[in-house]
């Protein structure tokens, strides 16, 4: 998988993930698969990578965007099951 992330980054003309982007990407995906559902994740991730976009274009470094982000991510999650799209 790495590679493949990799080459995308690449082909995308943007620097690869660092090991800690990735665990904190992925750790976010989970909570997001567990804790709304899984359909939300590449959504989710979409407007993720907006944000960290327009920060890194206001200043701040890729790291501190993405904590940023992931943050305000976390902020929003639901305690417990996952919601249903019925509530």
């Amino acid at each position: 998988m790495t590679d493949w992330i990799d080459t995308l980054a690449l082909s995308l003309a943007t620097e690869p993930l660092s090991a800690t982007e990735t665990d904190r990407l992925l750790n976010a995906t989970r909570e997001i698969a567990h804790r709304v559902e899984r359909k939300a994740v590449p959504l989710a991730s979409y407007l993720l990578g907006m944000e960290v976009e327009r920060k890194v274009t206001a200043g701040a470094s890729r790291e501190d965007a993405t904590v940023e982000a992931l943050t305000a991510l976390q902020a929003t999650l639901p305690e417990g099951p996952p919601v249903s799209d019925t509530d």
